[in-house]
């Protein structure tokens, strides 16, 4: 609840000196010691996605997806080539820094650049990525970009209210949920409630010092599993 008031004793949002629109996402590559963030490229990229995304053993990955799957190379290419035109959607492909392929791809879209406000989306993880400390990192990477770089004030994720995995994913990664908007897409022939999670600027100090801790070296083992979750890092806004 916001302390301030007008000169009509009406409560009004916190000030926010100085602000001025946010710039347009335009990191080419983003490092981490795990994977690196390309902007997707068919020639590059999309051969190494569709092997990766033809290792699943069926497809349900792409249930909550409004795109795929996809029956052949061919097809694949056909969507990466327009994904890969795209300014908004703006699309990454997640390179394995060991292999130097890409395993999946994730998406920066609805550039509210006059308020700040950016979605992460178009998450398409390959079972080589899933539950992977690349796939911690690509988000850490993304998020990192966002906030500390371009200086945006809300970072959000939103899907289908009955995808579970994906609920569960935003919460491990920190996302707040803040509500569910009934009867907001249509897709795949069929209606979606839409679940909203979103990580502000206030949030993400606490949030990037998470993330920082379970991708110190010393968290993994010589095999490169985890010693701790991430969960096990979690800071609260009250700590220090």
């Amino acid at each position: 609840m916001s302390t301030h008031c007008n000169e009509f004793c009406q409560p009004i949002g916190e000030p926010v000196p100085g602000w001025v629109p946010a710039p347009r996402p335009d990191a080419t590559t983003l490092r981490g010691r795990h994977c690196t963030l390309e902007l997707l490229d068919v020639d590059r990229h999309a051969d190494s996605l569709y092997a990766a995304y033809a290792s699943a053993s069926d497809d349900r990955d792409w249930t909550y997806l409004s795109s795929g799957p996809f029956p052949s190379a061919e097809s694949y290419r056909g969507w990466a080539a327009t994904a890969a035109k795209s300014a908004d959607p703006r699309h990454y492909a997640v390179v394995d820094n060991v292999t130097g392929r890409a395993a999946g791809t994730l998406a920066l879209l609805r550039h509210d650049l006059v308020n700040g406000v950016i979605e992460v989306g178009w998450v398409q993880f390959s079972p080589l990525l899933q539950r992977s400390s690349m796939a911690t990192e690509a988000h850490f990477l993304l998020m990192r970009h966002i906030f500390d770089d371009l200086g945006y004030r809300r970072y959000e994720w939103k899907c289908d209210s009955l995808n579970q995995r994906s609920r569960r994913a935003a919460e491990r990664l920190g996302f707040v949920y803040e509500g569910t908007f009934r009867n907001a897409v249509v897709y795949k022939g069929r209606s979606r409630d839409t679940a909203w999670f979103a990580i502000t600027d206030t949030d993400w100090p606490h949030t990037k010092r998470t993330f920082e801790a379970w991708l110190d070296p010393a968290n993994f083992d010589a095999d490169g599993v985890q010693r701790r979750p991430l969960q096990a890092f979690r800071i609260s806004p009250g700590d220090s």
